[in-house]
């Protein structure tokens, strides 16, 4: 009945008004406890402090953040000074680029003369991966004019290489259906006349040891030119660091944050990112194939780290 459905809305708002009542004085009382025993810091120094730990920033980093910041800067106090601790942030956020090899600006001259450009996604489920498949290879081939293939091995659910087939579809790429290595080297030499590959590759429990067997058998014998582990902004901070250190079985030189216009912050995601020590390559900031997706800029960022949401 309407009645039900209207109290049912009733107590979800009141819900999520208490949950966020209670996520605001715990994120207070946590500014509060970091103020009060900020480690020798100058006073001009302490709010800025603060701030980044309400941000989620690690206690020790913030420290040295706005440290570095004041001896960049040392006459500089408030727009200024927050100035130079975004361009200290942005330091710690070092971006995959062209001359590293990856293929974050590469344009279409970057094709190999011997076959594609090989790029490969992995990270656990739930992450974004298909979707984010989708984004960069219609990125290539609609920005860059370059001609792209697409290879899923996510045969474990039948959804995703439905979804998948549907944005090739659209997008009009060929995609090959994967199993095994064998169809893996097969489906890539029928690829060989492209500029460009991207693979999609099943979720993994990176708790399961097997599993994650199978994705670096199948990444040898695709052999990428690069792998990106993509992770989801929304993720906690022992979450990220846990699920890379685990998916370290599967070489990966590259990091993409996802569904950054979910996240309440985004200071876990440095701390992260300094823990897990790869260049960042892409963020994506929707769902919308080929649309929110973009190479990530340091300075940008940190600048959504600080606090500005406001191009999200």
């Amino acid at each position: 009945p309407a009645a039900d459905t209207d109290r049912q809305a009733t107590l979800d708002r009141e819900l999520a008004a208490v949950r966020l009542l209670v996520e605001d004085v715990a994120r207070n009382q946590k500014v509060a406890a970091a103020a009060a025993t900020a480690p020798g810091l100058p006073d001009g120094l302490v709010a800025h402090y603060t701030e980044l730990i309400a941000k989620e920033v690690g206690h020790d980093l913030a420290r040295e953040l706005v440290l570095d910041a004041a001896d960049r800067r040392p006459d500089a106090v408030d727009e200024a000074l927050t100035a130079s601790l975004q361009a200290e942030v942005a330091k710690l956020l070092p971006p995959a680029t062209s001359e590293e090899g990856g293929a974050a600006d590469a344009s279409p001259a970057a094709a190999k003369p011997d076959g594609p450009v090989v790029t490969a996604l992995v990270g656990p489920t739930g992450v974004g991966k298909t979707t984010t498949v989708a984004k960069l290879a219609a990125r290539m081939k609609l920005q860059d004019n370059r001609s792209v293939g697409l290879i899923t091995c996510d045969t474990y659910r039948i959804a995703a290489v439905d979804q998948l087939r549907t944005y090739a579809r659209l997008i009009g790429l060929p995609l090959e259906v994967v199993n095994t290595p064998d169809e893996m080297r097969s489906a890539l030499g029928r690829m060989r006349h492209l500029d460009a590959v991207v693979i999609d590759t099943a979720g993994r429990s990176p708790r399961a040891a097997d599993r994650l067997d199978e994705l670096r058998e199948l990444l040898d014998a695709a052999r990428p030119d690069e792998t990106h582990l993509v992770l989801c902004s929304t993720s906690s901070e022992r979450t990220l660091i846990d699920t890379a250190e685990r998916f370290a079985a599967v070489p990966t030189d590259r990091l993409i944050f996802t569904k950054l216009d979910e996240a309440a912050g985004f200071g876990v995601l440095l701390n992260a990112a300094r823990a897990i020590g790869r260049p960042l390559s892409y963020l994506t900031t929707g769902q919308e194939v080929p649309n929110q997706i973009e190479v990530c800029d340091a300075e940008r960022l940190a600048g959504l780290i600080l606090g500005d949401r406001g191009s999200l």
